[in-house]
């Protein structure tokens, strides 16, 4: 399976590569006031306003660098309840890929309760990857402020 890979500050970050729609250059965003924490903006993407979260913001309170490998991806997300949205990430360094099996992440054994989105990890000769679950990225309070019709319907 290949997987996108992407850093947050110094450490690496595996995205499944499947549920990445497109890989854009960082653009201009539409600023949302008020947001929560780790909402960048909105992005019209093909005609559609798009949430976009900035995973360096979310995970570590600082927004992502600007630099030229810092990269917006166009995912799938599924909220729980069903369905799919598109979702946009800010990531830094996106700019690689590797493939390995599901299987050859392995449990942390550690549970991180304030960042559930983080998975299992994956060694190579450079150190760990851990992998991010999109399905679990987004918190109640994130996912009722982004996709308010899913949260009505939930209801």
């Amino acid at each position: 399976m290949l997987f996108l890979l992407f850093h947050l500050g110094q450490d690496r970050y595996a995205l499944e590569a499947g549920q990445v729609v497109e890989v854009l250059p960082l653009v201009a965003l539409k600023a949302l006031p008020g947001a929560p924490r780790g909402v960048a903006g909105l992005i019209d993407y093909r005609g559609v306003a798009v949430p976009v979260i900035d995973l360096s913001a979310l995970a570590l309170g600082v927004p992502a660098a600007l630099r030229v490998s810092t990269r917006l991806l166009m995912v799938r997300y599924m909220p729980p309840r069903g369905g799919e949205r598109l979702l946009g990430l800010i990531a830094e360094r996106a700019t690689d890929t590797m493939k390995c099996a599901p299987e050859d992440f392995r449990s942390t054994g550690v549970e991180s309760i304030g960042a559930r989105y983080l998975g299992p990890v994956f060694h190579d000769s450079r150190g760990l990857i851990q992998r991010v679950e999109i399905a679990a990225l987004l918190t109640d309070e994130l996912r009722a402020a982004l996709f308010p019709e899913i949260t009505e319907v939930a209801r």
